[in-house]
């Protein structure tokens, strides 16, 4: 009811014939306007088109439904006169019960009429409240108002012909009165200045300059329809053109509103429109070529575009692997009907994106399960085309440039077919591109080739040639990048923050003294995913992923409550840690492996001063053994999260549950975490484990493995051990004593988990 508040306000401001001819009494008077207001502001009457006889029986359901609510307002209504005129008014609209569809084109053509007056005319309106709030409709259903003011234009060419018409028909019979009076005037001699054939001739010679003054106008208003056609459409393209970048952008965490429906809705306004136009323009007795062939240009082009990768296909593809995309015509409703409409899949290069418009020649992969069926949703209103199950078989690269990697290299899926629409003579052939994809072969390439779509999604141009990006992009651009991309990864509302930023910075700079501001800095491609890190063997986007992926399956709820300090350097952690009491910690990621959490503590050193400790990493394989807050909770050399918050009180909402005392009937056992001396504390036992059953003298050797550093930070081993015992699908004999190996700290050796049930489950 919004509308009608904000439209009764404004039709005070028009004359009496404005509003008579927005409601003309006879069809839809205002007091039905007015009555129902609520009611007609909820219906679908924009779906409607008189060319749909289908639409019929809706139409005549709308329109029942009006005379009914008529008739029960009217008896509901004490004033006798409203009550009168209601019953009258819903009398009077039985008439288009023979049609109903006309009259339900006729209630959309007023509702859009008065979208337009309460947009083009809100300085006639008294200032109010109420109408300063009402909703700007292009942030809704953006330059939809364009399009009202294009179709009342297209309405109003109607208008003037039907009025020619009617013109031409009252001066064709005029003209055959004066030809009839003239036969009888010349037989009597009379004289025809002093007679009623001068009047006559009066009466044509106005018909006639009314015609012309009226095909002039038409003609004028004509080339205005077409020029406003022409700038509605071009907004058109441009908002098509926003919405696949944001697509674009959305990859890197960008929001995005996926919602189709306006737009849809938006092109098929415009074909219509230019149908319409089009059968102006032959009703003409002398054509107008120009005309003519800019409406078949923009029809090309309308067409054309409306082609779009709805879901797109996943941006790192690893060949012979299943994946599926959408692809959505947004004139699906206008297809001719008639043969069903294929759509091919194809992979194309980055040279042949280039040259869109012409069918690739050579053939640079091999697309298993590569054609779908334009089908049409009626819930949805949408006409898409699904692949599945979609596959590429094989690739063809192309002659790599210097150091340039496979994971480097951009494809995309062009997706083509030919389609007519309901109106037009001839076929089109429309065509559209995904976004660029990287295709892979083995999974330890993708997380290059991510970071190859994650460059391309974040500092590629909008109109760029595809798929060009710059080779260096300043340091902000770059932190904005990653910040978008973690908390949109994570799914949290929890930011890096300016320490965050500026440790990450040190660190792909390789500048970790450096503390002025790196934002103008341009960071490159290489320094990205090319170069390793100084005394490591990974990339800068390799251990950020590494961090991400730990956060997002591990650690999400600790990062979005501002638990983890998270990306620090060494130097700035003693910085604020030096001055506080033992037992306080922080978490940060883990500077020197992949994927790694540690704890930093402050602890007493052998001469009774301070040290800041580092504990071992917890890994992806860690954390899923035993959750991070436990392994707090099992520490006792750690107190307080920096910089003075109780551990037990931060952290016991992540502490699980202990365990029944029985289980099933055997003896419960628990996981621990210990570091430092508490892990090499415990008695050593015999280095094997040996089961005592049927075979006394049988045991089991368990496999090692070097560690990478020393063992002595990290937890106790024996915990793998423990794990195993807890495992329900190792079954011991009955009655089965089971003696833990702990390795001492300095023996640098881990145990294979995997090996260890391997044997117990032989």
């Amino acid at each position: 009811m919004a509308q009608w508040l904000h439209m009764s306000q404004l039709i005070q401001c028009l004359s009496d014939d404005t509003v008579n001819s927005l409601y003309p009494p006879s069809a839809f008077p205002i007091e039905v306007r007015h009555f129902l207001a609520d009611w007609i502001e909820s219906q679908r009457w924009d779906d409607l088109v008189p060319e749909k006889v289908e639409q019929e029986s809706q139409a005549r359901a709308l329109l029942d439904q009006i005379i009914s609510m008529l008739q029960s307002i009217a008896q509901q209504n004490a004033n006798v006169v409203d009550r009168m005129k209601l019953m009258q008014i819903s009398r009077n609209m039985t008439v288009f019960q023979q049609q109903p569809l006309q009259f339900g084109v006729m209630v959309r053509d007023i509702l859009r009429k008065e979208r337009v007056y309460l947009g083009t005319q809100p300085a006639q309106i008294p200032t109010q409240p109420q109408y300063q709030q009402y909703p700007n409709r292009e942030t809704a259903f953006p330059n939809m108002q364009d399009v009202d003011h294009l179709v009342l234009k297209v309405l109003e060419v109607q208008d003037i012909r039907q009025k020619m018409h009617q013109l031409q028909e009252e001066l064709n019979w005029e003209r055959q009165n004066y030809e009839g009076l003239q036969g009888p005037i010349q037989q009597n001699g009379l004289d025809p200045t002093k007679s009623e054939i001068q009047k006559l001739q009066n009466h044509i010679q106005q018909l006639e300059y009314n015609v012309k003054a009226m095909a002039t106008k038409r003609f004028q208003l004509l080339q205005e329809c077409v020029d406003c056609l022409d700038q509605c459409q071009t907004r058109l393209l441009s908002k098509l053109k926003t919405w696949r970048w944001e697509q674009h952008k959305a990859t890197i965490g960008h929001p995005f509103d996926e919602n189709l429906n306006p737009l849809q809705t938006w092109c098929e306004q415009l074909l219509g429109v230019n149908g319409k136009l089009r059968q102006e323009l032959m009703l003409i007795v002398e054509p107008i070529p120009e005309l003519q062939e800019r409406l078949g240009q923009l029809l090309q082009v309308l067409i054309q575009s409306s082609l779009v990768v709805d879901k797109q296909p996943p941006q790192v593809i690893k060949t012979q692997s299943k994946f599926s995309t959408t692809v959505r015509y947004l004139l699906g409703e206008k297809v001719a009907p008639g043969k069903p409409v294929v759509l091919k899949a194809q992979i194309i290069n980055e040279l042949q994106a280039r040259n869109l418009g012409s069918v690739p020649g050579d053939n640079v992969g091999e697309l298993i399960n590569n054609t779908a069926i334009l089908e049409h949703n009626t819930a949805s209103k949408s006409t898409c085309a699904t692949f599945r199950n979609m596959s590429i078989k094989k690739i063809k690269r192309a002659d790599r440039k210097g150091s340039e990697s496979v994971t480097e290299e951009k494809f995309a899926l062009l997706f083509s077919t030919e389609i007519t629409i309901t109106g037009c003579d001839t076929p089109y052939r429309i065509q559209t591109i995904s976004l660029p994809v990287v295709v892979i072969v083995h999974g330890s390439q993708d997380n290059n080739a991510l970071a190859t779509i994650i460059w391309d999604c974040a500092f590629s141009e909008p109109d760029r040639v595809p798929f060009v990006v710059p080779e260096r992009v300043p340091w902000r651009m770059m932190y904005s990048t990653l910040n978008s991309k973690f908390t949109s990864e994570v799914q949290t509302q929890h930011n890096l923050d300016h320490y965050n930023q500026h440790f990450l910075a040190q660190k792909i700079f390789d500048k970790p003294d450096f503390a002025d501001d790196f934002s103008n800095m341009m960071v490159s491609w290489a320094q990205f995913n090319k170069e390793v890190l100084p005394g490591r063997p990974f990339t800068f986007w390799q251990w950020f992923e590494g961090v991400m992926d730990l956060t997002k399956k591990h650690l999400k709820t600790y990062w979005s409550e501002g638990l983890i300090f998270g990306f620090i350097g060494k130097q700035h952690l003693h910085l604020i840690l030096k001055d506080r009491p033992n037992g306080t910690f922080l978490l940060r990621f883990s500077d020197s492996e992949i994927g790694g959490i540690t704890i930093a503590y402050v602890s007493a050193s052998e001469n009774g001063g301070q040290k800041i400790q580092n504990i071992q990493p917890f890994t992806k394989r860690d954390l899923e053994i035993r959750s991070l807050g436990d392994r707090i909770r099992d520490i006792n050399h750690i107190t307080h999260l920096y910089p003075e918050f109780p551990k037990h009180e931060v952290f016991k909402k992540f502490y699980s549950e202990p365990q029944p005392s029985s289980v099933g009937g055997y003896i419960p056992v628990s996981l621990h975490t210990k570091v430092g001396m508490e892990a090499g504390s415990a008695t050593p036992p015999p280095p094997m484990m040996t089961p005592l059953g049927d075979n006394p003298h049988s045991s089991v050797n368990f496999p090692v493995r070097q560690f990478q550093q020393p063992f002595s930070p990290q937890e106790s081993i024996s915990q793998d051990i423990m794990e195993t015992a807890t495992n329900p699908d190792v079954d011991f004999p009955p009655n089965t004593p089971v003696v833990f190996n702990e390795i001492p700290a300095g023996n640098n050796m881990d145990l294979d988990l995997d090996s260890i049930l391997q044997t117990l489950s032989n």
